[in-house]
């Protein structure tokens, strides 16, 4: 072979060599390059997107620049739409193209490898459409299409509980969830927080009360919670008070729970009366003897304990005191009770008269 034929074989098999190494070069940097975002920055991913899709929002975010770059890699990772992760990540500056496509990923447990979690908080929720509400503003998944699972009656086969009831599984707190759960895995999660809190010491507890299940717990703690929301030292107290009434076979009398039958109708309304009381309501406690059929609010973990937890003392009476305190006095005397009820009215009476002036 020639020297000069040896130059040409050269010069080809460099050429060749360069045509095959330059993409992966080209990949190679693509790769290394860094997002131009200056601070973390939240990115959320909210529905199934295509990798073009993606790259073009992260630089309407400003996070990347080279959008071209950006899905070089992606396609090299063979990233579409079928395993870019739903969810909230939060984007570190100066992260590679690379690592940023790695946490968008898919993975076995069906999550993006850098997806992070957010905070599901619901308390003081009257029923499971306002804790549907509240809980639709932290997840991507919707208050209408949660209420629809929760009233089918296959899932309150599955969990055992009658609409009514309901709302005895669901305990207030803040929860670490990920943002794409749907209402079966947010109700499902739910469940669990409801059986790791009723353990074997609890279900003990609660059948030395004499209450035949957990739901009736949870409705006699959401009167409690009701009549009393400001000093939790009286929690056990009013528990103490209204089992005392069940076991007596009296009416519980609770204020709070024909409040609930009216809705909404009564807020603001400073002096209940007798005809608020008379209103035809399974829940009206004033009419109906023993528990209501479910709880008239949600209540969290340290009401209920309060409840297992009960005083036991012999008061079946309670009145607020005639001041802005926000607490009560207890009696077992009915005729106590009247007095202390006569001065709570006349100095209510006397409030209500200099706010008019």
């Amino acid at each position: 072979m020639s020297k000069r034929t040896i130059i040409i074989v050269g010069i080809i098999a460099t050429l060749a060599a360069i045509a095959v190494a330059t993409p992966k070069i080209m990949l190679y940097l693509a790769g290394n390059k860094t997002t131009i975002n200056k601070t973390e920055q939240i990115f959320f991913i909210k529905k199934t997107i295509s990798l073009k899709e993606l790259a073009e929002a992260l630089k309407d975010e400003g996070i990347i620049k080279d959008v071209k770059g950006f899905i070089s890699v992606g396609d090299f990772k063979g990233l579409n739409g079928s395993n870019i992760a739903l969810g909230k990540y939060i984007i570190e500056p100066g992260i590679s193209y690379k690592n940023v496509l790695n946490g968008f990923t898919l993975n076995a447990n069906g999550n993006g490898n850098a997806e992070v979690e957010v905070d599901v908080t619901f308390n003081n929720c009257r029923d499971i459409y306002q804790m549907a509400g509240m809980v639709q503003k932290s997840l991507m998944l919707d208050s209408t299409q949660l209420v629809d699972y929760l009233n089918n009656a296959e899932t309150l086969n599955k969990f055992g509980f009658t609409p009514e009831q309901l709302p005895a599984m669901f305990l207030p707190n803040t929860y670490a969830m990920y943002f794409d759960t749907d209402e079966k895995m947010f109700v499902e999660r739910m469940a669990r927080e409801f059986k790791n809190f009723w353990t074997p010491e609890r279900k003990s507890k609660l059948t030395q009360m004499g209450l035949t299940s957990q739901s009736e717990l949870a409705t006699l703690a959401s009167i409690v919670y009701s009549e009393q929301s400001i000093h939790s030292s009286e929690w056990s107290t009013i528990a103490g008070l209204y089992l005392n009434r069940i076991k007596k076979g009296m009416l519980l009398q609770s204020d709070p729970t024909f409040k609930f039958c009216w809705e909404e109708k009564l807020n603001g309304v400073e002096r209940l009366l007798s005809e608020h009381r008379s209103v035809d309501c399974a829940y009206n406690t004033y009419k109906i003897k023993g528990l209501p059929p479910g709880p008239i609010c949600m209540t969290s973990a340290k009401v209920l304990d309060a409840v297992l937890n009960y005083e036991k003392h012999d008061y079946l009476f309670m009145c607020a005191k005639p001041d802005f305190s926000y607490t009560h006095n207890f009696e077992s005397s009915d005729v106590q009770h009247m007095r202390n009820a006569r001065k709570y009215q006349v100095w209510l009476a006397n409030e209500l008269k200099k706010k008019k002036k």
